[in-house]
Parts: C-alpha cells; structure tokens; sequence
C-alpha cells in the first residue's frame, strides 16, 4: 500500500507529546485524522488535519457522544486487508483503512480523586476510545496502536529507520492496549460499585511474573510478579546483579530484611531467617554493624538473607568470608565488593538503589479462598515522634495511655528504645527482642518469636539467646576485662544496660516476673491491657521502667 495513502486518527486526552508526534507521522506519508482539542492541538503545530466529521460525513453531535462510532471508522480499524470480501465492501461505502491510532482515553481515575459526583464521574467514562482502542489492538496486524506517550519515540523512531512499524512493535503495543483498557474498566468498576451499590470491589493488577526457583518447597511451583505502579523501593523494582535463580523464600524473606532495615538510620544491617531477624544492628562503619549483627545468632545467621541500608563496601563483604549468605540486597555496591562477592558464584546480590520513602499502599495477605488487606504497618509509635514517649503517663488523641508508665525513669540511651522497638516490630509475634548498646550502634542480642504465649518468648527463647551471646562474649573478651571476670557477673551488667521490647502488652505480671529473673529493668510495650495497673504496679516493686507506646506491631 502507497505510503501516502496511509491514515492515522488521533484522539488524546492527555497531549503530552502529540504535537512531535503528529509531526513525525505527517512527514512519514500520514494523513492525519482527529477531532476536537487534539485536532486544534495538532493544526496550532502546522499540521494539516482532516476532521472526524468530515470523514464519516456525520455533523458533530451534542457533547461529542458519538463522533468516532462510525462505519468509516471502526469498519477502517478492523478490515482484515487481504480479505477480498472487506476490501470490496469497503470500497462500496467509500472507506479506507486506518493504519495507526494515538487513544488515550478521559481521565477518570484523576476525576474520581477529586469528586463524588456522580454525575461528573459518568461524564469521564470515555466510549469512543476503549473502542477504538479495542478494535484498533483486535486487528493489530494491521493497525499499530499508541496508548502510552512514552511510546510515541519507539514507534517515531521505526518510521524514521524503516519507513513502517514492525510486526513486534504492533505485537508490543496491542497487548500493552489491552492493558490499558483492562486497568480504566477495572478503575471504573470499582469506583462505580462502591459509589452506586456500596460495594467494596478491589481488582489487582500483577505483571511480568518470572518463574522461581522452586516455593517454600521443592515441590512446589512458584511465580513472582510485579505491580509495576509501586515506586517505593522494594524488590519488585530491584536489579539483580549476581547469583542464582531466586526462591519463593528468597523473596519473601528478602522482603523481610529490606523492610526491617528500612526502619534503621544509622548504617544498619538486618539478618533474616524465616522472615524474623536473628540479627539486627547499627554502627558508624557499615562493616562494624555487619559484624554485630552476625554475633546476634551466629547459628541462624548461616544460610540467611541480608539487607543493609548504605553501599556494600569492601570492608563490608570481607565479612561474609567463610560465611554462608543466601542474599545479600544493597541500595548499591562498590565495585571492589562485587569483585570479592562475585567469587561466591550462588551468592545473590541484588541492588534496590537509594532508599525512598515510605508509601501508603495497602498489605496484602492471601489465605485460600480469599485475600486480606490492610494498612502497612509504617508507623512506631502512636504520637507525632518517639520522643512523646519520654514524657510523663498521658491519654493520646486515640484515648490509649503512652509516655512513661513507671516510678524508675528510662536511664539508658533513647536511641537505644527506638532500636528495640524497631526490631520488635519486625519479630513474629509473640515477639520479645533483648537490646543493647554496644560501641557505637545497637545490636539486637536475644529474641523470642512466633510463641503461642508472650512467657516463653521472653523465657525459652530471648533470655536464653541473649545469655548464649554473652557467655560466648565473655569467653573471647576474659583476657581483656578489668572488672567482670566472674560469667555471672558479666552477665548481670549487660543484662541491666538492655531494653527489653514486647510487640504487645503485657496481660498479666508474670511477663514482669519474667523481665526480673533475667536482669533486664528497662521495658518498652505498647500498654492497653486490662492488668496494666497490676503489671505497672509489678513493675514499680521489682525497680524496672517501662514505656508505653500505644501502638501494637503483631506480625503474623
């Protein structure tokens, strides 16, 4: 087919672009079609532009509801050109086919944002366009259609190159097509339901899935896919650089440490297994946070996932020699890390790059049959900042007591309670997590998850954990001490300089007995239980301080 008879119809809603755009096709034999403000647009940029109207022969109608629903438009995109009964028919009706579209369609989504109009709302609900689109990707081997901006430069550049669009490209841009047309029906649906019927309808839209490795079992297949309107960081938009294929347990416990390392300041480093952190903490030197936080569980540590929140230096991957690492996820890493990593040829390295802020999207959780969703869990503490809860025992805007509970005072650093608090938050619960101070960052030391009762969490898992780390400590440092050179001494100091943190409240005071026996008396937990006054109480006679948050952090 001659190029000058080739025909493009242009309808936008959003002109980002549309004026090069046209241009391009003008000069590669299009004549263009359009109406209304695209085709003002169009004609400001010099270009000639055949109306609508003066192609179907139909007079504009009333609020444009029907100008592009014509024979001579849509018979245009879909005739099948090697089909000797659609040429001749068209040739009978004087129509001739149309080879590009440029739809993008009324913003409806934007509307919908911005008013509860009904009215105004079923105004925005575009015809024409998913229309034309729909016919237009139908008959892609015929007809290229553009419904993003971002692709008029693919599709310019071809015409430039190869004076057509090729096969691909139409391939390319009829799914992505669908696509659009899919995610503006599924907007609209939900909106409508909810603001017609009063219906809660939430329809999700994944993409790119890749297969993985294997999911929690070898046995069983997994897929991981993408929502590709998520902008926060997150392994969804990741770059894995080195390694072999991921797990569904790599994702999910990659998502962990990249989560609970996200709440950390200073350089910090999370190290997780089975999505809790058996190790978790913060220093000056990204290296030196590596180190203590591999001492919170040497054992666990072994075959785990980490993330950090600084670029993985040197210093820093010469700590995983002779250690076995599943993952390691950076916002970036130096160039002679990776030359060491790279020798670990299992090794994933995976690159989310700087960290950005924490949206509002909502957390999903499926369970067969259905599928939970909620707020993400993005805040600490139930007031403007941490520091509120310093401050004397008060009511917050929510009617929940927060401040501190207790006679004795927090003594120890506050930095050292956020840290405590923010690991906890990313623990199983019943989560307990034993916290300390040590050089110049935190280290999480002992930690109690996934526990039917908070007792055991505290006495069977934490308190066992952390004097296990201590014993171990004691043994390499004894050489070296000046005053502690009995175990149980030792233990005894580091125990009274710890945070203990409880995801929840204490419901009875044999948490507080519990908190005694070990040594720790510093407790940081939301409050809110109907005991508070008796583990308060529990409390102020065994000497321990303890803060109430007013925000509980289950994770299940």
């Amino acid at each position: 087919m001659n190029m000058l008879k080739k025909k493009a119809l242009i309808s936008v809603s959003n002109k980002e672009g549309i004026k090069e755009f046209a241009e391009t096709l003008s000069e590669n034999g299009f004549e263009i079609i359009s109406t209304g403000g695209t085709a003002k647009a169009i004609e400001e940029a010099g270009i000639k532009v055949t109306q609508v109207s003066d192609l179907t022969g139909m007079p504009y109608s009333p609020d444009g509801l029907v100008k592009t629903l014509h024979p001579k438009i849509h018979f245009a995109l879909l005739m099948d050109r090697e089909n000797k009964e659609h040429l001749k028919w068209a040739k009978e009706q004087g129509i001739k086919p149309i080879d590009l579209v440029a739809v993008n369609l009324y913003p409806f989504e934007e509307t919908a944002k911005k008013t509860n109009e009904i009215k105004e709302l079923i105004a925005n609900i575009d015809i024409g366009g998913p229309t034309m689109i729909r016919a237009s990707a139908k008959n892609h081997k015929y007809v290229a259609i553009v419904t993003d901006p971002k692709d008029y430069s693919l599709v310019s550049n071809e015409l430039k190159k190869e004076k057509k669009i090729s096969e691909k490209t139409k391939q390319y841009l009829a799914a992505k097509a669908f696509e659009h047309t899919a995610d503006y029906d599924s907007i609209i649906n939900s909106v409508l339901d909810e603001k017609l019927l009063g219906k809660k309808t939430l329809r999700l839209y994944f993409s790119e899935g890749q297969e993985l490795r294997y999911g929690e079992n070898w046995h069983q297949k997994a897929h991981f896919y993408i929502n590709k309107n998520f902008n926060e960081t997150s392994l969804g938009n990741c770059r894995i650089i080195h390694g072999k294929q991921m797990s569904f347990n790599n994702y999910v416990d990659g998502n962990a440490a990249l989560e609970a390392v996200k709440e950390l300041t200073e350089p910090g480093v999370a190290i997780i297994k089975h999505t809790n952190p058996c190790g978790y903490a913060t220093d000056e030197k990204l290296s030196q946070a590596f180190e203590k936080a591999w001492q919170g569980d040497r054992v666990s540590s072994f075959g785990s996932v980490i993330a950090v929140n600084r670029e993985f230096d040197f210093e820093s991957a010469e700590k995983t020699k002779g250690r076995f690492i599943e993952a390691i996820i950076a916002p970036s890493f130096t160039e002679k890390a990776l030359g060491l990593l790279k020798q670990k040829k299992d090794l994933r390295l995976i690159e989310v790059g700087q960290f950005t802020e924490k949206g509002n999207e909502k957390e999903l959780k499926s369970i067969i049959g259905g599928l939970l969703v909620q707020d993400r869990d993005n805040e600490l503490v139930e007031a403007d900042s941490f520091e509120e809860i310093f401050s004397e025992l008060k009511e917050n805007r929510h009617g929940r007591k927060i401040g501190i509970a207790t006679e004795k005072k927090p003594e120890l650093d506050k930095g050292l309670f956020e840290f405590a608090w923010s690991a906890c938050k990313h623990v199983k619960s019943n989560a307990i997590v034993i916290a300390r101070k040590k050089g110049n960052g935190f280290q999480l030391l002992g930690m109690g998850a996934g526990q039917p009762n908070r007792v055991d969490s505290i006495r069977k898992l934490a308190a066992v954990k952390a004097r296990e780390n201590l014993e171990i400590e004691f043994n390499e440092l004894k050489n070296e001490l000046k005053k502690e050179k009995n175990l149980e001494d030792y233990i005894k100091k580091e125990m009274s300089e710890c945070v203990l943190a409880s995801d929840a409240f204490f419901p009875f005071k044999d948490s507080v007995e519990e908190v005694e026996s070990i040594g720790i008396t510093h407790v940081i937990q939301p409050g809110g239980s109907i005991k508070d006054d008796e583990v308060i109480e529990a409390c102020n006679e065994k000497g321990i301080s303890m803060l109430f948050t007013a925000m509980r952090h289950f994770k299940h």
